[in-house]
């Protein structure tokens, strides 16, 4: 089986990290888990869910709703995603119908926002384009660009997110290498960014947008905003988007419901340009002729019964409890340790922790072999970083995310002393 010819594409998907880190959790039963970026158990709404099936079921021709839909997704739930996405904007839907020309039918419903990152990066990039990431940044998207054979490069980074001269000087480089036709996609996480927790400064949001007009005004270069996190503010105040500041049609916004409500129930979308709109629903065709339909008029019976937004202040408010006590038990078992720091996030799921230069927090390293003893998982931060980078700087692997999103408040409190033991144990 060894000598199986498989495609180039396959080649490209192997060794994925996603891969190795359920394999970690499986082969480990015991352990405490800050590496999995899952949604608290406790916060998943059986109450609502149970109560909106049994309503859809109960309408005329429910039997219809357990039929195939249609690869855009069901137009009932395709109206209530824009009407929430009017309401982060804080503008009417008539208002961004007509400044924006934005309408259900640019709505596209998608197995999760994964699915619809999977669809931009297949229907945009060709083997060997680019796309500029933040250092660092989801390595599930890293995975995917190198799914279809695309370069993630690296642009620098600091506590306010991607740095726009950092993004000059990376389309500078690419423009003197004759390569700047390749570039193709710019990707961003802008609020409580996967895994950094860092939030892009509104300030930037404007300067990466205007810089993006001033060298590329074709709108050639597209923007990919991936706003998974952007309900999960602590303060419950949603930050503005890229979208709704892009003068032109260049960003591309990807939402989920699967950190604010039900990761089962398998439900992202996307909000595309007019001209991707089309090629989007195509490929989707081909992979599944469209998500799960049940589960689409399930969740437009939620919002449309008005419920959903308590629910998203309850998880928010269990959230901002879990990261403190997080953060305590950190300070109380890693504090003071030289070289020893992490951020403390407004927002989302992770805490992003650095260690010394030295102390390499990778995979088979005495740290993650000390971590395996002590009964605790993370996420190496190398893993977040695309091997390229823009200025040529090395890739850091002494970085860790630590996520709060699963366990309960005891099991945090124990998987910091855990995780305190094992980092003494090297340094």
């Amino acid at each position: 089986m060894s000598d199986l010819p498989l495609s180039d594409r396959a080649g490209w998907a192997a060794d994925g990290a996603i891969s190795t880190l359920m394999a970690q959790a499986i082969e480990n039963p015991d352990c405490l888990s800050l590496a999995a970026g899952f949604v608290d158990p406790a916060t998943l709404p059986v109450e609502l869910v149970r109560a909106a099936a049994a309503d859809v079921l109960a309408e005329p021709r429910a039997n219809l709703l357990l039929q195939y839909g249609t690869p855009a997704g069901a137009g009932r739930l395709r109206i209530e995603v824009l009407e929430r996405f009017a309401t982060l904007e804080g503008v009417p839907t008539e208002e961004l119908a007509a400044t924006k020309g934005l309408t259900a039918g640019r709505v596209l419903l998608t197995n999760g926002s994964q699915q619809f990152l999977s669809l931009i990066a297949q229907v945009l990039l060709n083997p060997g384009d680019i796309c500029l990431v933040a250092g660092p940044t989801y390595f599930v998207m890293l995975g995917t660009l190198a799914g279809v054979g695309a370069r993630a490069v690296r642009v620098e980074t600091d506590g306010d997110g991607m740095v726009p001269a950092g993004l000059e000087r990376a389309l500078d480089r690419f423009e003197q290498a004759g390569e700047l036709a390749r570039v193709k996609l710019v990707y961003l996480v802008p609020d409580f960014e996967n895994p950094s927790g860092v939030v892009l400064s509104q300030e930037r949001r404007t300067a990466i947008l205007e810089l993006l007009e001033r060298r590329d005004p074709g709108g050639r270069i597209h923007v990919l905003e991936d706003a998974a996190y952007r309900e999960l503010s602590f303060d419950g105040a949603p930050s503005a988007s890229l979208w709704g500041r892009d003068p032109g049609d260049r960003v591309i916004y990807a939402g989920t419901f699967s950190k604010s409500f039900a990761p089962g129930l398998r439900i992202g979308y996307g909000i595309a340009p007019r001209a991707l709109v089309q090629p989007l629903i195509d490929r989707k065709g081909n992979e599944d002729f469209g998500s799960a339909h049940f589960n689409q008029h399930l969740l437009a019976k939620v919002l449309e019964s008005g419920k959903y937004d308590a629910h998203v202040e309850e998880v928010r408010d269990g959230y901002r409890r879990k990261c403190d006590v997080l953060l305590a038990a950190l300070d109380e078992h890693l504090g003071g340790l030289p070289g020893v720091s992490w951020r403390t996030p407004a927002g989302g799921l992770y805490v992003w922790a650095t260690l010394p230069e030295g102390v390499s927090t990778s995979f088979g390293s005495p740290l993650a072999e000390a971590a395996q003893h002590e009964g605790v998982m993370y996420v190496p931060g190398e893993l977040c970083f695309a091997p390229e980078s823009a200025d040529g700087s090395p890739r850091p692997a002494h970085d860790m995310r630590l996520s709060f999103g699963v366990l309960d408040a005891a099991g945090l409190r124990e998987a910091a002393a855990r995780l305190g033991r094992a980092v003494r144990s090297v340094l």
